[in-house]
């Protein structure tokens, strides 16, 4: 399947590269086929990759693995809201959080209360949200970002 991204130009997607999420994701119910991009130069070590729409080329979300900026992060989940992304094991599980970039780079947050769950194996998804106010929505994450990369 070909697309042309808004941020990524006309690229080429593999089947088995595609994600389905049965209800969409939060504030776009419509939106259920993705896949997973990074930059290409600055490869997925930069932490930040792009949930990319298929249904909707111009719509990419930045997402990013939350144990990167938060390492003991360990969000109850309802087994119930699991239980249509199949057999989920640790060697299969992806979790992801979406990223906001502001303009004001130092002010970059990641929604902890929203994590995207992916069975890898059967490239099925969903968005969720995390009862309780244990993470924040809007957690800030330039800081630690900044002190990993002085770090490596």
């Amino acid at each position: 399947m070909k697309i042309s991204t808004k941020i990524f130009g006309e690229i080429e997607i593999a089947d088995e590269k595609i994600i389905t999420f049965e209800n969409g994701i939060i504030g776009f119910p419509d939106l259920k086929r993705f896949t997973l991009l990074h930059d290409v130069e600055k490869g997925t070590n930069a932490g930040i990759r792009f949930l990319q729409s298929l249904d909707e080329p111009a719509f990419a979300m930045p997402v990013m693995d939350p144990f990167v900026v938060k390492e003991d992060y360990a969000p109850e989940v309802d087994d119930e809201l699991l239980a249509k992304l199949g057999d989920l094991t640790e060697e299969n599980i992806l979790i992801l959080v979406t990223v906001t970039i502001p303009k004001d780079l130092t002010k970059m947050t990641v929604n902890l209360q929203g994590p995207i769950i992916i069975n890898v194996d059967e490239r099925k998804a969903s968005q969720i949200i995390v009862e309780g106010n244990t993470y924040p929505v809007k957690f800030p994450i330039y800081d630690i970002l900044q002190s990993r990369k002085a770090g490596e």
